[in-house]
């Protein structure tokens, strides 16, 4: 589906952002109805039915965001949940599509990580970013905007203050990490993340992209987070993969295998 859906993005162009907004009301409209999720995504229900219904849902928008809405509920899903998560991916899509046309990818990247290293150490923060039970959306959007103070790409905006006003069960941190695999994904690049004890030197970072690159076969992104609390060495992480080798991670396997 995503690869049906450039072809649009790369028409829509800079108003590929708008796609994306409308999509993510379409997102919002199925978390907030499961009667509506579970007609949608119904493999035995009619799927003119189902176009004709989505297009209703979203009277008003472009029509390009109303024909992928129609395709995605006429496909097979196995499970009501996984529509909505296919919804919101084309969503994060047709933002970074935005931001591709107008030269700014690479910024978005590093307005999203910047963000992610500044909360670094800052838990209660990132709590009432992802704390969709006790606080309201306008809250932690006014809270994120103290925290971007104007100085973010508005892709990377956007789809930061969508990470905090609509977290669905995600912590705000983790969604940003999300969103910055698909940049890396639509620059054909790898992302790993780096967490150091200390900045890494410009020696450090080349050989570490080098190992990283033989790797995985492809160039990689290295997103360096600097954290005292690492005693040593380097903790990797490139995608669901983690290679840890610091200090802390050493004595806690020493300590496991001293008790058992």
């Amino acid at each position: 589906m995503e690869n049906r859906f450039e072809p649009v993005l790369r028409a829509a162009g800079v108003e590929s952002a708008t796609l994306g907004e409308q999509l993510f009301a379409l997102v919002d409209a199925l978390d907030s109805s499961g009667a509506l999720r579970r007609t949608l995504a119904d493999p035995s229900a009619d799927g003119e039915a189902k176009a004709r219904l989505v297009a209703h849902v979203l009277q008003g928008a472009h029509t390009s965001t109303v024909a992928v809405a129609q395709e995605l509920v006429r496909s097979r899903w196995s499970a009501d949940a996984d529509l909505t998560e296919a919804v919101e991916h084309l969503a994060f899509h047709a933002v970074l599509a935005s931001a591709e046309a107008t030269g700014t990818l690479e910024r978005v990247e590093e307005d999203l990580f910047r963000v992610a290293r500044a909360l670094a150490g800052q838990r209660d923060v990132r709590r009432i970013l992802s704390d969709d039970a006790t606080s309201t959306p306008e809250a932690r959007v006014r809270l994120l905007d103290a925290i971007l103070a104007g100085g973010a790409t508005p892709a990377a905006a956007l789809l930061a203050r969508r990470a905090t006003a609509k977290p669905r069960g995600r912590r705000f941190v983790t969604t940003l990490g999300h969103v910055g695999d698909l940049v890396a994904e639509r620059r054909n690049r790898q992302v790993a993340t780096v967490t150091s004890a200390t900045e890494l030197s410009v020696a450090q970072r080349a050989r570490l992209e080098g190992i990283l690159e033989r790797a995985y076969g492809q160039p990689v992104q290295l997103n360096v987070i600097v954290d005292e609390h690492v005693l040593g060495g380097l903790r990797i992480q490139v995608g669901a993969e983690v290679v840890d080798s610091t200090v802390l991670s050493r004595l806690a396997d020493a300590r496991r295998r001293l008790a058992s």
